[in-house]
């Protein structure tokens, strides 16, 4: 395969564009759990602590997501180097090490849509229990 200095920079976008993803479902999740967080302290509730604790995963997460995310630009940008010093052999081992990075960083995206669907599953649970409650 043949690799030249535009094969890494086709990356950019779609790297960039992940970690505004990213950095926007951290900011999302973040003024939620301070939101839940306020409610609870009024009125603590075992549902509340549920989706705290899912929040947390998540949150952990896209700071991983953003990591391996971030690792891969850096090694494009690292593989743009080596290929315009004409290191080929060294190029290609670190695009596929960005490759890799970037293939973990959508791994763990998907965990973490995974554990926000859970999440909807313990708030709709709670809204559930509610309206028995209402109806009984």
């Amino acid at each position: 395969m043949e690799i030249t200095l535009t094969t890494p920079a086709l990356l950019f976008p779609a790297i960039s564009l992940l970690l505004v993803a990213y950095t926007n479902r951290f900011n999302t999740i973040s003024a939620r759990i301070r939101a839940l967080y306020s409610q609870y302290k009024q009125d603590p509730d075992d549902i509340l602590v549920g989706q705290i604790e899912s929040l947390r995963k998540r949150v952990y997460l896209i700071r991983n997501m953003q990591a391996f995310g971030v690792a891969s630009l850096f090694s494009c940008v690292l593989c743009l180097f080596i290929l315009f010093a004409g290191k080929l052999l060294a190029g290609k081992i670190i695009f596929s090490l960005s490759l890799i990075l970037m293939m973990i960083s959508l791994g763990l995206s998907f965990r973490e849509i995974l554990i926000s669907v859970q999440a909807l599953n313990i708030e709709l649970s709670g809204m559930q229990k509610e309206d028995g409650r209402s109806r009984g």
